[in-house]
């Protein structure tokens, strides 16, 4: 078990962060932070927007700000980026400073869910799902590497899996008020 005062959602796009993550913070009463989000309020651009002009590199420096300021904060539910975790200092803070959680979904249920979503710009390829499929194989390790928790999001409804992960942390997750010590990684996460 990893106590911590924030929980921390990575994952894949597609994979129910922002709507899952709002009702669990709901339910734990945490403020809900999105990094993706807390970075359009910082830059006043949409995400799009800056890689557009910085690049992906641009991006992910400006994300890694983020995530350090957002996890010197206590009493959240910060939802990051699918490439988040691409940042190994990124990593480091989210084990220090949160209880993660991957959720864990396919490629065919990252595709039915994105099917009508034209604003991420890493979707923007002709083959969408060969970019995902890429993106998995790179972030996939990575999400493992970092979690205390490993959730299944393949259900298509959205209240019954955030109150089942709910059940689960009420369980796992003993919310501290001080920042936890750094996990031994050698160690595999829990799943579910």
């Amino acid at each position: 078990m990893n106590p911590a005062s924030n929980l921390i959602l990575v994952g894949p796009m597609g994979a129910g962060k922002t709507t899952i993550g709002k009702r669990l913070a709901k339910h734990f009463a945490l403020r809900f932070v999105d990094s993706d989000q807390f970075i359009e309020q910082q830059t006043g651009a949409r995400v799009a927007t800056i890689f557009d002009l910085e690049g992906e590199a641009g991006f992910r420096q400006r994300e890694q700000q983020a995530i350090a300021e957002l996890c010197n904060g206590h009493g959240q539910l910060i939802a990051t980026g699918g490439g988040a975790v691409l940042n190994e200092e990124n990593r480091r803070l989210m084990h220090l400073h949160g209880f993660v959680i991957w959720l864990r979904t396919s490629v065919e249920r990252q595709l039915e869910r994105l099917a009508q979503d034209r604003t991420r710009p890493l979707l923007q390829a002709s083959n969408r799902r060969h970019r995902l499929e890429v993106m998995a194989a790179q972030r996939d390790p990575l999400y493992a590497v970092c979690c205390d928790l490993v959730f299944e999001s393949e259900q298509r409804k959205v209240a019954a899996a955030a109150e089942r992960l709910a059940r689960i942390l009420a369980q796992r997750w003993h919310r501290e008020t001080e920042p936890a010590p750094i996990p031994d990684p050698t160690q595999p996460p829990c799943t579910t």
